[in-house]
């Protein structure tokens, strides 16, 4: 099938994601009917089971399918032609920018003051964040996030500010989901492990200038990367 061939680029879930979506809308499963097995999906695919697993859970939870435990995979509706998928994307985009402009106005703040009242032994500390995050960058999405906002929690912590700590710490679950999300899926993200570095060389030093200037370039690359994909068609 066409849509095979496509499924070779890019991020694989979300291309056996818009595979399966477009099956539904040309009402392949009528509602109720069952599904494939993993295994037969994901060799028509030509893609791992594993790929298969994800697509049909980002649909389950659009009510688009129904797993049944114990007895497989039935569509539960049918799509609106061409518009849902788009509009979710977009959705998901949109949301994300918002969660980042947040987060950069939080974290711009927090780098000025903590290059401020930063101790030596909290250096140490900072260090050790980091390092779990490059071991784990690569690896597991989930657990490379949640070290790469263990160390940028221990820099807002290092503000001194409770009320910005407060808010930051508010924001982490959003921040957190959406993250996951575009690291599991988005193939054309920015290495920014340079930035973390000087980040973490600034602070050292004390120079907040420096500090804010590292910050705004991570944070910076990530969104326009973010702002293409919400210009993109």
């Amino acid at each position: 099938m066409a849509e095979t061939a496509r499924l070779r680029q890019g991020p694989v879930v979300p291309r056996v994601e818009s595979a399966l979506r477009a099956m539904l809308a040309e009402r392949r499963w009528r509602p109720g009917e069952r599904l494939p097995n993993e295994v037969a999906l994901a060799a028509e695919l030509g893609v791992g089971r594993s790929s298969v697993r994800e697509a049909v859970r980002l649909l389950a939870h659009d009510g688009l399918l129904e797993v049944r435990h114990g007895s497989g995979t039935y569509a539960a509706r049918t799509p609106a032609p061409d518009a849902e998928g788009g509009i979710r994307r977009l959705l998901r985009r949109a949301r994300l920018r918002e969660v980042y402009e947040v987060r950069r106005a939080l974290e711009v703040e927090a780098a000025r003051l903590a290059a401020g009242r930063v101790r030596p032994e909290d250096i140490g500390r900072l260090r050790d964040d980091l390092t779990r995050r490059q071991e784990r960058a690569g690896g597991d999405p989930a657990a490379f996030v949640d070290a790469d906002l263990a160390f940028h929690r221990t820099v807002v912590e290092l503000s001194g500010n409770a009320v910005l700590l407060g808010l930051f710490t508010s924001v982490l679950p959003v921040l957190r989901e959406a993250l996951v999300e575009m690291v599991r899926y988005e193939a054309a993200l920015p290495d920014v492990s340079d930035a973390h570095a000087g980040l973490l060389d600034a602070l050292a030093r004390g120079d907040a200038d420096a500090a804010i200037a590292a910050t705004v370039s991570h944070l910076g690359a990530v969104m326009e990367l973010i702002e293409k994909e919400v210009a993109a068609p």
